[in-house]
């Protein structure tokens, strides 16, 4: 059974990490810090070429994280796929043990690093959850044939965005998910929880029944806070949080030390995981360190958070 269907559907605060294949073919990196977050958390999640940019396959990643003793979650995008690749690879997946995923449509092509790649979007993330939820009732592929030995079980996930105007769009888009087999969504990062609860009302009126995981982006400096205010749909760091950072960066410069604004990211979304877990927010959290996965632990840790 997926670790991370046990942790939810007892009721316990599930955790989840992200990490990135490697642009190239050496994964010595991730393993490093897949031996850091083993027993810290129930899953990572692999990316699959996020923001449209190449990387190693996301099965791959996951094989090894499989093989390591860290329970992967398998992102599939329909950009790079039609139904034939995703349901083979999907088939892959389990004869690897790998029992857990998470749906996505995936960003264009022409906002990453292969502007020249064509888009396949055969199915989007909607289509994705209805296709295996089909294949699983039915013991058929996409072409209606039998599998042999049988069609194999995924705990079936999906993101949303709880910052969106209008947010109606998002709340119909997270009921196809859940209608179409997405037992757990993780959402986009949040930074206020008060926005957050608006969303988790709407969610709870709308009468949408689902295992919610808030994200959490820890922040490593006011830069990077304003790019992706910028750039991020979905993102909106409050001003206080990048005058927090900047005043850090100002602080270790003038103190001559060298990484006070990370700290204070860590910090801060230590405390954002308490209060969500202490508050009784939400199922879980679901922590996107972006390439600084070897601070999970300590996130955790801050936050008083255990598995």
């Amino acid at each position: 059974m997926s670790i991370l269907k046990d942790a939810l559907e007892s009721g316990k605060f599930g955790v989840t990490a992200e990490m990135a294949p490697p642009k190239g073919y050496d994964f010595s990196e991730q393993m490093e810090a897949a031996e850091l977050l083993k027993g810290k958390v129930h899953g990572v999640n692999v990316t699959d070429m996020q923001s449209a940019s190449l990387k190693a396959s996301g099965l791959g990643l996951c094989i090894k994280l499989k093989q390591a003793g860290v329970e992967p979650i398998l992102q599939m995008t329909g950009r790079d796929r039609n139904r034939m690749a995703i349901m083979g690879d999907i088939l892959s997946a389990a004869s690897f043990g790998i029992d857990t995923m998470l749906a996505l449509t995936g960003d264009h092509p022409v906002v990453g690093d292969c502007k020249n790649a064509k888009p396949v979007y055969d199915l989007d993330s909607v289509g994705i959850l209805k296709m295996l939820t089909k294949m699983e009732n039915t013991g058929c592929d996409c072409g209606g044939n039998e599998i042999a030995g049988g069609a194999p079980k995924f705990y079936k996930g999906a993101s949303v965005t709880p910052v969106y105007e209008p947010l109606f769009l998002q709340i119909n888009k997270l009921r196809q998910k859940v209608d179409n087999g997405a037992m757990y969504v993780q959402t986009q990062g949040i930074f206020d929880l008060d926005t957050f609860k608006r969303f988790l009302e709407m969610v709870d009126k709308a009468g949408i029944k689902t295992h919610i995981m808030a994200g959490i982006i820890p922040l490593k400096a006011a830069g990077m806070a304003k790019y992706m205010n910028e750039n991020v749909p979905g993102i909106d760091v409050p001003q206080h949080m990048i005058d927090r950072l900047a005043a850090a960066a100002a602080e270790g410069k003038e103190k001559g030390v060298k990484g006070l604004p990370m700290k204070l990211g860590i910090e801060m979304a230590a405390e954002m995981i308490a209060k969500i877990k202490d508050e009784h927010l939400c199922d879980g959290v679901h922590i996107m360190a972006i390439g600084a996965e070897k601070n999970v632990p300590t996130i955790l840790e801050k936050a008083g958070v255990q598995i």
